[in-house]
């Protein structure tokens, strides 16, 4: 877990030096929206974790190992691409 109850996981250091791509998710206080995130840049547990907590709002987010995480968007111009994967979480709408 990345935030619990509003609070940053007591393990992760504000100046941690572990910094990578990082991925996660939280579900909003009133429990409607999951709201997934991927950082543009390596970052550390910390600072990924505050920024649920500050900027989402959101009290509660779990890690989703950001390391081989990709995001394909053409609407946000982030296209990544690598090695293959296995687990997909994918949004998606039906037509019209």
């Amino acid at each position: 877990m990345l935030a619990i109850d509003g609070k940053i996981h007591p393990k992760f250091l504000k100046d941690g030096s572990s910094k990578f791509i990082r991925s996660g998710v939280g579900v909003t206080k009133n429990g409607l929206k999951a709201v997934f995130l991927i950082s543009n840049e390596a970052i550390n547990f910390y600072q990924f974790a505050s920024t649920f907590l500050e900027y989402l709002d959101i009290d509660n987010a779990l890690y989703l190992d950001g390391n081989v995480s990709r995001l394909y968007s053409p609407k946000y111009d982030r296209l990544d691409f690598g090695f293959d994967l296995g687990p997909i979480v994918a949004v998606v709408a039906p037509d019209g």
